[in-house]
């Protein structure tokens, strides 16, 4: 069995203010070691349940050469191997060459949920809201479509209890959730200590693979519009030249393609 652990640092038990998750600041090494343990035990989990090849990739924008890189790699479970990537979203060839199943470690709710610890949408700084198709999204749903994009199930989600209620509406009450807090706000949170968390975590990859059809993989729908609502004026004013773009309006543009991963090209990368 194949599994894909896709992973985010904003998720993890213990993580609650950004110093825990930005380069350079003084608390980040103490996020890089509560980051790294939360997806060994996913890690652990996922052999446990059955996976004889696990493919973790970092998806946590850190800044410097952090970003896309901010696990222990020396701390990291042996039996994994990691991906470091140039661009979020842009290493796709274990998804190409079949993929069983994928678990996402540490995901974090979407911008504005009022109860998501660090919540936000691909950046905090420029991205307000995203939707697909209608359907309002956060990175759940980017990291959910990209599996789907080659047929690929998310059948795990842990976090916050904002971003496990997010995965379910998404991806429908198959879904195995692990809460390892409650947020009481953007940057205050009830916690699970990590070793309890880490042991919940490892219980839900387990059980999460015991049953490969519970989740169908998501996809957006066929044709796909992405439509990008920015929090100012000069990233969609660079884009709005670009090839099956619009910009409807100053903050605003939509990308319209065949599908979901024909469409986030056009603006994205």
């Amino acid at each position: 069995m194949r599994v894909h652990i896709i992973s985010d640092m904003e998720g993890i038990s213990g993580i609650v203010h950004t110093e825990q998750t930005n380069a350079g600041k003084p608390m980040f090494e103490e996020g890089r070691k509560l980051y790294t343990e939360e997806i060994n035990a996913g890690v652990r989990g996922a052999k446990a349940g059955g996976a004889t090849e696990i493919v973790v990739m970092d998806c946590h924008g850190a800044g410097d050469g952090f970003s896309w890189n901010s696990l222990i790699a020396e701390e990291l479970d042996p039996d994994c191997e990691f991906v470091v990537q140039d661009q979020w979203t842009g290493y796709t060839a274990f998804l190409e060459s079949g993929c069983d199943a994928a678990l996402f470690v540490g995901m974090h709710a979407m911008a504005g949920t009022s109860d998501g610890v660090l919540n936000h949408t691909v950046s905090g700084v420029d991205w307000q809201n995203l939707w697909f198709n209608g359907r309002l999204v956060g990175e759940t749903g980017i990291n959910a479509a990209l599996c789907g994009t080659w047929g690929c199930p998310v059948l795990l989600v842990t976090g916050d209890q904002a971003a496990c209620e997010e995965g379910k509406a998404l991806l429908g009450e198959g879904l195995t959730t692990v809460a390892v807090k409650q947020g009481l706000g953007a940057k205050s949170a009830r916690l699970l200590p990590p070793p309890r968390a880490r042991e919940l975590v490892e219980a839900g990859a387990k059980e999460a693979l015991s049953n490969l059809g519970a989740v169908e993989p998501y996809d957006p729908g066929k044709p796909c519009e992405i439509k990008v609502e920015f929090k100012g004026t000069t990233s969609p004013a660079k884009l709005r030249y670009r090839a099956g773009v619009e910009s409807p309006d100053s903050r605003t543009i939509i990308s319209r393609a065949d599908d979901w991963w024909a469409a986030w090209k056009q603006f994205f990368f």
